[in-house]
């Protein structure tokens, strides 16, 4: 077991996020589109760090590109809801380092190119909101244009935000995808958020509703992962050589404390319980198939590994390893 200052060394690095000023990027509204081949990036990318990490994967290549950080007054309860566990939750915040006040949030989408497409996850707040995602796509050398498909995890503003700016498309020649019972959670609710209005509803003809287990775009696997919203949905990206990677979007839940305490669960979670129970089979799958894994509010650059901790089947605690850092 690794010892607790070497736990808290890493998870100290973690900390680091990327801040730019957001760029906004008004794009042709239309109908859903073809897939077309990603032009060639531009401008130059700058080097790792500078708001993405970008990181080979065996034949595919992941990018984690900040949509910045909002601030955290507290970390609990939000990130730790459990009432009963307030006391051992910030025990263990303490243990490894982590403020428990006065922090920040970090909001991650991923891009993964592999087989000739290029695939954005998440979208992030949008730049009205305060979101960096197109600024530090620009930044890892991405053009809006260039990605071919967008899938969303699920409803929530902070990940459906980016899907249009100055209420056009951001990504005019992508497909859109989500899962079926997710987007219709949203788009049937008496009374749909202003988000939801205008980036799913409104761009319904550009997605394609799919179902679990569904590989919308070869080498990507839709997963099932409900509890933190109904009808969450996770990616398993796997190529034919190298290790795969398991985009969790917001079923991962918090880096430390929804990995080592099973059944914990977040305040923004729909189902706490099941949220937990989903996490569990998650964390196992990963550690089994020894899969890259990043979480969406994970701190950047969020990208790593997980290994267990122990304990009895459908309790057992685990731990957030980042991988190492490279540079180009």
């Amino acid at each position: 077991m690794t010892p607790p200052q070497t736990r808290r060394k890493t998870l100290q690095l973690l900390g680091t996020a990327a801040a730019a000023s957001a760029l906004g990027g008004a794009q042709a509204q239309g109908s859903a589109p073809s897939p077309q081949p990603a032009p060639n990036p531009s401008p130059t990318p700058l080097p790792n760090g500078s708001g993405f990490y970008r990181q080979r994967l065996g034949d595919l290549t992941a990018t984690v590109v900040s949509d910045g950080t909002s601030p955290l007054a507290s970390v609990l309860p939000t990130w730790g809801a459990n009432p009963e566990r307030q006391a051992e939750f910030a025990a263990a915040l303490k243990e490894y380092g982590y403020p428990l006040t006065d922090t920040v949030n970090h909001f991650g989408p991923v891009v993964i190119d592999f087989g000739g497409q290029r695939t954005l996850i998440d979208t992030g707040r949008g730049s009205a909101g305060g979101g960096q995602l197109l600024t530090n796509l620009r930044r890892a050398g991405i053009l809006p244009l260039s990605i071919q498909n967008v899938f969303i995890t699920h409803g929530h503003p902070d990940h459906i935000g980016g899907l249009t700016t100055s209420g056009r498309p951001t990504f005019p020649r992508a497909r859109h995808f989500m899962g079926a019972a997710e987007f219709e959670f949203w788009a049937q609710a008496a009374k749909p958020s202003a988000a939801v209005q205008a980036n799913l509803i409104a761009l319904r003809s550009r997605f394609t509703l799919i179902e679990p287990e569904a590989e919308f775009v070869p080498g990507l696997r839709a997963l099932s992962t409900p509890g933190h919203t109904p009808h969450h949905l996770s990616v398993l990206a796997r190529g034919a050589g190298g290790p795969g990677l398991l985009v969790c979007g917001d079923a991962a839940g918090h880096f430390l404390l929804s990995l080592k305490f099973p059944g914990a669960y977040v305040g923004f979670d729909a189902d706490g319980a099941q949220a937990a129970r989903t996490r569990q089979a998650l964390f196992a799958r990963a550690v089994a198939e020894e899969l890259w894994v990043t979480g969406y509010h994970f701190p950047f650059p969020a990208l790593g590994h997980l290994r267990s901790l122990g304990g009895p089947a459908g309790a057992v605690a685990y731990e957030f390893e980042r991988g190492m850092w490279q540079w180009e």
